[in-house]
């Protein structure tokens, strides 16, 4: 048996996943468990998670995964630092503060408080990109497929095309720093006002309320050309001087400000944080958003070319951008898509520990994923003790009983908050740690921001759709189970989707199938069986904060939020009867 610890750290998305005898078993990120968004310091409670979830000590881990290599690309590096003198000491501060992820065995013996004598692992560096595309192309049941990873940075560089192919990842091209696709979309996010890490999704959110007013500009702001892509650095900020990351004593990663002076003089300062959205803004997201489409889907056809193939491993923090993802089917010649949920940083854990137990250590099993619940799951017992000892009245349902009183809630128009199963993967809430609501009930999106999302009025909700009825609503077939496409709702059923259908008529959907997520599933069709609408509108189950983890969050949540309905584990609790004090009495009385 092998035993693998993949880790992400010193980045946002801090993660750790374990995989045995080749097969993810846990993965988690660090932010759910100690509740500091973006959280990106050491793992040390995902760690431990992991650890538990599998009864391993670490005596049994016989390799740690790192998706970061040090060594790698270290001619670039050279180079730039030679050309630009002046930001060597940023450079080198950079470099510093990184190399203490280079003692893992120390690290973990420190971070883990474990006997450093005890561990007997070995570690393994794989190289930032790398790992990216191990986590799209190794979770696929393919044999041969084109990888495209594209992100801000990683090692040196900001994005690789890749040949996979049986259990090798071959680099074909690398594009270097400072030139990145993913810093181009941060700068522009932060000109709209949006200068905290991970505000991007905001943004391709209001693109659809501007208009195509800067073309020209953002063409020269990025280029295209035969390497992949190029900044216009007059519009950007010395790259390592005030353009990086820094990581906060509390673990928040800081994203310093990458526009330079002729941005702000070509279109005025940044929007402050509160105030209104400017036609300049809205039209700076549909730019950045088409512009950013049109490198995208460059960089794609670029990778056809090299590995002439339908089928596309996408990886990365630009592998996030579902209304691309949506598109590339027309655009170029792929016509099959493989993107893991965590395809951000917080991915590399899983990927780093795949391309390990595949391309390193030769193990022969490729492990599918068909669904995203790698994280923790609660037996009745537990959450029943965490109701008791919030005082919350709750029944007591079988199966299709929770689920025929759960649809009467949703269908009267009332919030749901649904905590069930394993826990999610990645960023997105897929349907066991989600908010559930009607997606045509009148006004729906604006009951869910006023109660308790407390979103920008543009950013649009998710429609969970039953897979076998996705070409009867959507305009593309392709599955999305992880939420990262989006495709144009059928005109039909536009005004019945109203709370899900975008400004563009598009919906950023899940596909659902029952042998993924059977109880899900049949939510979903027994609101179809009551309303004729194949389709709930799912939501992360938070309230301006990470995805609720445990029992006690989801409780919390429901309790200080104006959500109407928790429906955890077997347990069905209504909010008015914690107003009113009611007793339990095993029953939803029918006035409920």
């Amino acid at each position: 048996m092998s035993v693998i610890l993949g880790l992400t750290a010193f980045h946002a998305g801090s993660s750790a996943c374990l995989v045995v005898d080749g097969v993810p078993v846990f993965a988690i990120a660090e932010e759910r468990i100690n509740r500091v968004k973006y959280y990106a310091d050491f793992p040390r409670l995902a760690i431990q998670a992991c650890l538990d979830h599998a009864g391993i000590g670490w005596g049994e881990v016989d390799h740690v995964a790192v998706g970061r290599d040090p060594a790698a690309n270290k001619m670039q590096k050279a180079q730039f630092a030679l050309k630009h003198i002046s930001r060597l000491p940023a450079l080198l501060a950079r470099k510093y503060k990184m190399d203490v992820f280079g003692d893992i065995k120390g690290l973990i013996a420190e971070q883990c408080e474990v006997d450093p004598e005890t561990l007997r692992f070995e570690v393994h560096n794989v190289e930032h990109h790398v790992a990216h595309t191990a986590s799209s192309y190794f979770i696929s049941p393919w044999e041969r497929a084109a990888g495209v990873s594209l992100d801000g940075s990683g090692d040196f560089v900001s994005g690789t095309i890749t040949h996979c192919e049986g259990d090798e990842i071959r680099v074909l091209r690398k594009m270097f720093l400072p030139d990145s696709l993913g810093t181009f979309y941060t700068m522009i996010c932060q000109m709209i006002g949006y200068a905290k890490y991970g505000d991007e999704g905001k943004v391709m959110g209001l693109a659809p309320y501007g208009r195509d007013s800067y073309s020209e500009t953002m063409d020269d702001i990025i280029r295209t050309n035969g390497r992949g892509y190029s900044l216009g650095k007059s519009w950007f900020r010395p790259f390592a001087d005030d353009g990086g990351l820094e990581i906060l004593e509390d673990g928040q990663m800081k994203v310093r400000p990458c526009y330079s002076e002729k941005m702000v003089e070509t279109f005025d300062p940044p929007r402050e944080p509160g105030d209104d959205y400017s036609q300049r803004d809205m039209d700076l997201a549909f730019g950045v958003q088409k512009r950013f489409e049109e490198v995208y889907m460059h960089v794609l056809n670029m990778a056809a070319d090299a590995v002439p193939t339908e089928r596309v491993a996408l990886s990365g923090g630009c592998a996030l951008n579902s209304v691309a993802n949506g598109k590339l089917f027309h655009a170029t010649p792929f016509s099959e898509t493989a993107i893991q949920p965590a395809a951000g940083d917080d991915g590399l854990a899983i990927g780093a520990a795949l391309y390990v137990s595949n391309a390193v250590l030769k193990e022969g099993k490729r492990w599918v994923m068909t669904d995203a619940y790698t994280g923790d799951e609660f037996d009745e017992a537990t959450i029943r003790a965490a109701l008791d000892a919030k005082g919350v009245v709750y029944h007591r349902c079988e199966r299709d009983e929770l689920i025929e009183k759960t649809v009467d809630q949703i269908v009267d128009g009332k919030v749901l908050g649904w905590f069930q199963g394993r826990m999610e993967w990645g960023p997105r809430a897929l349907g066991n740690r989600s908010i559930l609501v009607h997606p045509g009930y009148p006004g729906m999106k604006d009951i869910l921001n006023a109660r308790i999302k407390r979103r920008e009025w543009f950013r649009p909700f998710a429609p969970a759709i039953l897979a076998d009825r996705q070409a009867d609503v959507f305009t593309h077939t392709h599955p999305s189970p992880f939420m990262l496409h989006v495709y144009k709702i059928k005109p039909e059923w536009r005004e019945r989707l109203a709370a899900v259908n975008h400004e563009d008529d598009t919906g950023r959907l899940q596909t659902v199938r029952r042998d993924e997520n059977a109880l899900y599933y049949d939510l979903i069709c027994a609101f179809e069986r009551r309303t004729g609408i194949p389709v709930l509108l799912n939501t992360s189950f938070n309230e301006n904060e990470p995805i609720v983890h445990a029992p006690e969050e989801a409780i919390d949540c429901f309790m200080r939020t104006k959500m109407d309905v928790l429906g955890i584990g077997p347990f069905l609790c209504l909010k008015s009867e914690q107003a009113e004090g009611r007793a339990v009495n095993g029953e939803i009385p029918e006035e409920s």
